[in-house]
């Protein structure tokens, strides 16, 4: 008889026990989601092949790693070659507005290609950019949301196209450069050049008459870029070897878009960024992540 009260009182223990995390678990607040809109530098990028073939990543598609996902989801809805007038005249917006629950919060991050001449996504520092920007920031606030503006990451240029010519001749050693104009071999410099111009102020102006929570992400990525110099930077883009992935097998050179390792640490970067002002988020932050990347 006295194993069989021990058997019920440990029985009931465990039911109690079970009672408590049961109830624990139901008034476990809900994760905030951080939905991202933006263009191909943030966006989700395909993975394909065991040896990761794709090598292409957007820095919100490396995000999560840096958050608990048990308490902050990332919803990312950036997509390649969008302008924050496409994505809005595309009703991608309207899809990420109709989520959005008070608490959760939108980063927006535009201009790569509101810079573009198309008219289905050009738009002017200013103005029309300015305007989408404050719609954005309005109407994630209008559902409770708390809106993060930042600015396009850095473009890995360390050359300018107004010596490109010059630069040409002197590395072939030839004497008529005007032959060669077409030849895109410009010599690198060790100070990256700035292509974005007011499309990086614009974001910063917004978000200081509207009272949001910024990020400059272009200074931010700009430093680290510069302090890795023209060489070591390559191993943070799309610079891939001819013959190596069949996503590219006459290799690549491009310093737009992120590879694996540069879209983690830029996620390190700029999820570094965005604690330091938001007191929730940096609750929920995995600062250990960094390490990683080594990101100090």
């Amino acid at each position: 008889m006295k194993n069989v009260k021990i058997s019920r009182i440990e029985i009931s223990t465990l039911c109690i026990v079970c009672v408590v995390l049961l109830a624990l678990y139901a008034f476990r607040p809900r994760p905030i989601t951080i939905f991202m809109v933006g263009d191909s530098t943030m966006a989700n990028k395909p993975i394909t092949g065991s040896n990761e073939d794709n090598q292409e990543r957007g820095w919100g598609q490396m995000l999560q790693q840096y958050f608990d996902s048990d308490y902050v989801l990332i919803d990312n809805h950036a997509k390649n070659g969008r302008s924050s007038k496409s994505f809005i005249d595309e009703g991608r917006w309207e899809t990420v507005k109709n989520k959005i629950v008070p608490g959760d919060y939108v980063v927006i991050q535009f201009g790569h290609n509101d810079e573009k001449n198309d008219e289905s996504r050009h738009t002017d520092p200013g103005t029309t950019f300015d305007a989408n920007l404050k719609l954005f920031i309005a109407e994630t606030r209008e559902k409770g949301g708390i809106p993060i503006l930042m600015n396009s990451i850095v473009r890995r240029k360390f050359y300018s196209d107004s010596n490109s010519v010059a630069d040409s001749k002197r590395l072939l050693g030839v004497g008529d450069a005007d032959k060669f104009i077409h030849s895109r071999l410009p010599m690198e410099t060790d100070t990256l050049v700035d292509t974005h111009k007011d499309y990086i102020v614009a974001p910063r102006k917004v978000a200081a008459e509207m009272g949001c929570m910024f990020v400059e992400a272009n200074i931010v990525t700009h430093d680290y870029i510069q302090s890795l110099g023209p060489v070591k930077s390559k191993e943070l883009f799309c610079w891939l070897p001819k013959g190596k992935y069949n996503t590219a097998p006459n290799g690549r050179q491009d310093d737009t878009h992120l590879n694996i390792k540069g879209g983690n640490v830029v996620a390190g970067l700029l999820a570094k960024e965005m604690v330091k002002q938001d007191a929730t988020l940096k609750k929920y932050f995995k600062k250990k992540a960094l390490k990683k990347y080594k990101i100090k």
